[in-house]
């Protein structure tokens, strides 16, 4: 894969999408690679969460961790986004199913990015800031639906 593919992989990213093509080079030039093979881990519940990955290609299978009904993630798919700012713990399982490619970014290198490209910061900081603020709505409809049981 090249550089522009893995450009426009990026980009069409949820949290990548509002950087420029600049910025987005950095995080291919910097950003760590890793090809699994079918039913390679990529990493396990509880595991120290210490990077967000991108898919670059193939399917992770990401399996919760109450059970249910595992989620896959293709192409441009962001697994760990929170992982991309601050470090945790993985709360599902990943796993490779078929051959996969993917590229880990670490904390550090995000917090280099958004330095560098200051205006990238603001609309990653107010999406994010979205995300939130639709995830306490969700949180308080369900409260709602509990406290009316």
């Amino acid at each position: 894969m090249g550089l522009d593919d893995d450009i426009a992989i990026l980009a069409a990213a949820p949290v990548f999408g509002f950087l420029d093509r600049d910025a987005l080079r950095l995080l291919t030039f910097a950003a760590e690679r890793r090809e699994l093979a079918d039913g390679d881990l990529l990493f396990d519940r509880g595991d120290a969460a210490d990077g967000g990955f991108v898919v670059l290609s193939g399917t992770i299978r990401l399996t919760p961790r109450h059970g249910g009904e595992p989620v896959r993630a293709g192409r441009s798919a962001v697994i760990g986004q929170l992982a991309l700012f601050v470090r945790g713990t993985r709360p599902t399982q990943a796993r490779a199913e078929g051959p996969a490619e993917v590229m880990r970014i670490t904390p550090t290198l995000m917090r280099r990015v958004l330095e560098e490209f200051p205006e990238a910061a603001q609309a990653v900081h107010a999406t994010l800031a979205e995300d939130l603020a639709a995830f306490v709505t969700d949180l308080d409809r369900v409260r709602v639906l509990l406290d009316d049981a």
